[in-house]
């Protein structure tokens, strides 16, 4: 038998019921309104359940992908700072002049490897000092207020990776360029 079977035989059972008492009939009809509603309640606490069972699993994809971009990121980082330092002393070689044309070869590669992996130069003279970027290693006296708390003199160049979505907002610091700041004192005149 079919489902349609049992409800046609439901049907004819409480056809036959309904003719011979009233009351019995009512009782049936409380039951099954019962029995509806706690369906519909037992509905309701699935459908509640299986909803935050979804918020849940989005929150859940959303903070991994944050913490994939995050690990990305650290790793991006970690992998600058190991070669940070062989790179500085290829930098302070070239300035002296010192570097065969084999490690100037190797030094273009790290900024090209510097590059792709989003690093960014910090530390430039002229710009204005920010604390966020620059450690300041002195001061320089400067003849304009123009060239006040500007840098004067890049003692070592720092860095920052820029955010994977390339804004260039927020980047991380990974090392600020040491630098010498101006500093522009009016002479005051004694007569």
């Amino acid at each position: 038998m079919d489902e349609e079977d049992d409800v046609k035989i439901v049907e004819d059972t409480e056809r036959s019921e309904a003719s011979e008492d009233p009351e019995l009939v009512e009782g049936k009809m409380r039951k099954l309104r019962e029995e509806l509603k706690s369906c519909r309640q037992e509905k309701q606490e699935y459908m509640d359940g299986w909803q935050r069972a979804k918020a849940d699993y989005v929150n859940l994809l959303k903070r991994i992908e944050e913490e994939a971009k995050a690990s990305e990121s650290r790793g991006r980082i970690k992998a600058v700072e190991t070669l940070l330092p062989a790179f500085d002393a290829l930098e302070r070689a070239k300035e002296h002049g010192e570097v065969p044309e084999g490690f100037l070869a190797i030094a273009k590669q790290l900024e090209a490897a510097f590059a792709a992996l989003g690093l960014e130069e910090v530390g430039k003279v002229g710009e204005k000092f920010d604390p966020a970027l620059h450690e300041a290693f002195g001061k320089d006296a400067v003849d304009s207020s123009d060239k006040d708390d500007t840098v004067t003199v890049v003692l070592e160049k720092g860095w920052r990776v820029n955010p994977v979505n390339g804004n260039g907002a927020g980047g991380s610091v990974i090392r600020p360029a040491r630098v010498r700041v101006g500093s522009f004192v009016v002479e005051s005149k004694q007569t």
